[in-house]
């Protein structure tokens, strides 16, 4: 009998929640870590239940505007906080909250973009 060694080349931004693209129950780890990206209230409509791609496709939308948020936030923060009367160490603080939320949310877009693609690619029977 001859065993054939497959690798599945996965993205570096992969998150470790998923399991692997064509492993057993996969998908269903896939649709729980999408799951927790997007608010509960969406995380329970039926539609997005049954069909992961619609699942990842709300959950690129919602860290799309998450990002846009810590953004704003990050850019108006020097201008807003003191009116606010925030002394100066925590508006040091609060820029370097937001610019490292920034981060990691890219970094998680980047993540529900590979997730997103293997489910497509999955659904084609790629």
């Amino acid at each position: 009998m001859l065993m054939t060694l497959t690798t599945t080349r996965i993205s570096p931004d992969w998150p470790c929640q998923v399991k692997t693209p064509g492993s057993y129950d996969w998908e269903r780890s896939a649709a729980k870590w999408l799951r927790e990206l997007v608010p509960s209230r969406y995380a329970s409509y039926p539609a997005l239940i049954r069909h992961p791609v619609l699942l990842a496709r709300h959950a690129q939308l919602q860290v799309q505007q998450e990002i846009r948020v810590a953004r704003t936030a990050l850019q108006t923060a020097r201008a807003d906080l003191p009116r606010l009367g925030m002394p100066e160490s925590v508006i040091e603080h609060t820029i370097k909250l937001y610019a490292a939320e920034v981060l990691q949310l890219q970094h998680i877009a980047r993540s529900v973009r590979a997730v997103s693609q293997a489910l497509i690619d999955h659904a084609a029977g790629r």
